[in-house]
This record gives C-alpha cells, sequence and structure tokens, in this order.
C-alpha cells in the first residue's frame, strides 16, 4: 500500500499560486459542464443507439472530463491521489457504491475512477446552468421522493450500473470521524436485492468542508487514497426475514461501525 505523504502547508506568498491554480481549476470545471452541456453531450445524447447506449456514452464522456478535473487539481498541487484498489471500481457492475464524505471532490473522484456509474442528485443542482445537461445527458437520479427514487435507483442498477450513495448525506462534520448514516443506501439496498460495495476515502489533511467555501483553497495539499473494502451481500440481511426496516437499521449500523474501525487506523 502506498503511503501518503503530508505536504507542507503553504504561507504568505507561496500561498498565491496554490490559490489560483485551484480557483482556476473550479473555473474551467464549470465552463467546461455548461459548454460540454450545450455541445458535445447532446450530440452524444442523440447519436443513434438504445436509450442505454447513449446514456452509457455520456457517463463514459463524463467520467473522463472528471478524470481531467482530478489530474488539474493535482497539477494545482490541491489534490494527490493514491486509488489503492480502485481497479475493483472499474469492474462492478450493478452494485451500490456507498461512500464516506470527507471534501466536496469526492463523488467527482468516484465517478473520474468508475466510468458506468449513477449517482442521486439533490434537487438543487438540476437548477444549477452548469450541471443540469451534464446530469440530465447522463442519467442521474434526482431526489424526489422515497417511493420515485427508489424506483429509478432499481432502474438503474438493473441495466447493470452502479450507484453512488454518501450515507452522510453531507460532508463530514470538522473533528468527526463520519456523521451519522442515514437509512437510505440500506433500504435501496434491501429492497433492490443489490450488495454494497464499500469505499474509503481517507484524507491527511484538512480541506474542502463542509465548514468551508469551494474558493478556501487549502494551503496544505490533501492526500486521498481510495480504498475498496469487502462487498457487504444484501442476501445476510433480507434473509433473516425479521422485517425490512429492522435489517435496514441493523445494515446502516454494520456500515457505520465498519467507517469509523476503517478510518480510526494510522495508515
Amino acid at each position: 500500500m502506498t503511503e501518503m505523504h503530508m505536504a507542507p502547508r503553504l504561507q504568505g506568498i507561496r500561498y498565491v499560486p496554490r490559490w489560483l491554480g485551484g480557483v482556476g481549476c473550479y473555473i474551467v470545471f464549470g465552463l467546461g459542464g455548461l459548454l460540454s452541456s450545450i455541445t458535445l453531450l447532446p450530440v452524444l445524447r442523440f447519436w443513434p443507439g438504445t436509450r442505454q447506449q447513449r446514456i452509457r456514452r455520456v457517463r463514459a464522456v463524463v467520467s473522463g472530463m472528471f478524470r481531467f478535473f482530478v489530474s488539474m487539481l493535482t497539477w494545482a498541487g490541491v489534490l494527490k491521489l493514491y486509488p489503492n484498489n480502485a481497479a475493483k471500481l472499474n469492474q462492478a457492475t450493478g452494485q451500490v457504491i456507498v461512500a464516506n464524505h470527507p471534501t466536496l471532490i469526492d463523488v467527482v473522484v468516484l465517478i473520474s475512477l468508475m466510468p458506468n456509474v449513477g449517482c442521486i442528485v439533490k434537487q438543487g443542482l438540476w437548477r444549477n446552468p452548469f450541471m443540469r445537461g451534464v446530469l440530465a445527458s447522463a442519467g442521474y437520479i434526482p431526489n424526489r421522493g422515497a417511493e420515485l427514487l427508489l424506483q429509478d435507483c432499481q432502474q438503474v442498477l438493473d441495466t447493470g450500473t452502479n450507484l453512488i450513495i454518501f450515507p452522510e448525506g453531507t460532508r463530514t462534520l470538522k473533528g468527526s470521524i463520519i456523521n451519522p448514516f442515514a437509512r437510505g443506501a440500506a433500504n435501496i439496498a434491501l429492497r433492490t436485492h443489490t450488495d454494497i460495495t464499500p469505499v474509503v476515502l481517507r484524507t491527511n489533511a484538512i480541506g474542502l468542508t463542509k465548514q468551508q467555501a469551494w474558493y478556501q483553497i487549502p494551503r496544505q495539499t490533501i492526500g486521498m487514497r481510495v480504498e475498496v473494502g469487502t462487498k457487504f451481500a444484501h442476501i445476510g440481511y433480507d434473509a433473516d426475514n425479521q422485517g425490512q426496516a429492522k435489517m435496514a437499521r441493523t445494515l446502516t449500523r454494520d456500515l457505520e461501525h465498519y467507517y469509523i474501525q476503517q478510518l480510526d487506523k494510522n495508515l
């Protein structure tokens, strides 16, 4: 396992290039999303093929765009990625991918490693002109109520597409290992009869947290290790026949315990 190195904390004038580079990355990312949503993505969306073939093409392009963004952040010194066993993510099909949520760019990192993945997106982002076209073209799922959301998730998983869910719901509060997990991921996995693959995002510096604005570029490079764990098989929870609500609580508790145990290790 590659060791993550602690980068120096930039002070004074040395921080200016880092700030300019980091803010520049976000500007390029936003403009790229806007331009691609009115040029490249509509072409891919309406290119001949089935609906699923078109969506898969768009998702592969979005994954490539996110890889480019991660590369820009690396060049700017904002992020250093350590994909420990990320090949498992590239090979996954029809699984619920659960991850902790330490930074603003977690979903970007995960999608950059997975060409065939969808995610649940809060309604507010669908009104964002920089992202709306990308989200619609890639077939991402709007968070529009429990039953409709479950139907959308079932349809996505049935096509062999993976689904990213952050059980914390929002970025981890500074000073906490994780936020308390909501039961949404467990409910979706159990009701769609889907296994859960846990991904631990381990960082060695504080930055891009919930308490910070996007333009507050970290003075210290964030080392992020992506660790793919062993599956949580849904059959181990729904075979007990003790009721879905109880099994969802049990699965959520087990996931929380797993993440606390993993993140408490000094690796």
